[in-house]
């Protein structure tokens, strides 16, 4: 009991994740041993291909790891039905939603699934948990338009809305600013160190947005072709991480600019 650390969401031991078929592993990286803290915005980063889907689809148990546990909530993750997983985890996704028709509205009140009756009636609770993430967001001036009318921009903070009205501990997002240019892939970040900092909870997101990420997380995942690190961004700028990322005849990173340049 000694190291019990109240603080920590998510931590996985010696993870190892890839795929299985017919019998054949296919390991895409092992000896994962990562921890999330409450209030915390993390960045999972790493080069295309390298694995971040895969890890996030194993942290999520939407694909099963190959070794090693993940623990939730000091909880291990095999452990949790869908149900109980819902209201300790909420998931956003590149993927289209179901049906643009829906309000924002209606699409946040979504997030309230798990705690609604088999009827899906709201209680008073889940209707202010679902103005609560409205507010949180900033989303209020369009929450009665149908999501066909949106921006990208304006339906990922929506999407934002419908996980904070999940209510979870956890918030799990695979490339939030795909899609979105300059101005709101650093609206879209700023909004979730914001959210993390005031609502206490554990924010992790990949992204290809390596630059914002070094500037606004609390702490950095990086995958290379032989190690997953978890620590600051300084931390990573001092251990020379960043510049495993990419090949270096090509691209390099400027430790004095944090910031990742082309070669010459």
């Amino acid at each position: 009991m000694a190291n019990f650390n109240p603080n920590i969401i998510l931590e996985t031991k010696d993870l190892e994740i890839g795929y299985t078929k017919r019998n054949e592993q296919t390991v895409i990286a092992s000896q994962i041993n990562i921890s999330l803290d409450k209030g915390e915005l993390v960045g999972l980063v790493g080069a295309n291909g390298i694995g971040k889907s895969t890890l996030l689809r194993t942290l999520t148990k939407v694909q099963p790891q190959l070794h090693g546990d993940i623990l939730l909530n000091r909880t291990s993750l095999m452990d949790y039905g869908a149900m109980e997983l819902a209201r300790s985890l909420s998931i956003v996704l590149t993927e289209p939603i179901v049906s643009k028709n829906l309000t924002v509205t209606e699409l946040v009140a979504l997030g309230r699934q798990p705690y609604t009756n088999w009827i899906g009636n709201l209680s008073q609770n889940d209707q202010n948990k679902i103005d609560n993430a409205i507010i949180l967001t900033n989303i209020e001036a369009f929450k009665h338009k149908k999501c066909y009318e949106l921006s990208d921009g304006q339906l990922q903070k929506a999407m934002i809305a419908r996980a904070l009205a999940q209510d979870t501990n956890l918030i799990i997002l695979d490339e939030p600013t795909t899609h979105l240019d300059m101005y709101h892939k650093a609206y879209v970040l700023l909004l979730l160190k914001k959210l993390a900092s005031e609502t206490k909870k554990s924010i992790l997101f990949s992204s290809h947005e390596i630059d914002l990420a070094i500037q606004l997380c609390d702490k950095m995942i990086v995958m290379s072709d032989d190690k997953v690190e978890i620590a600051t961004p300084e931390e990573h700028i001092e251990q020379g991480n960043f510049n495993a990322l990419f090949p270096e005849d090509m691209v390099e990173f400027d430790s004095q600019t944090k910031a990742f340049r082309i070669k010459k």
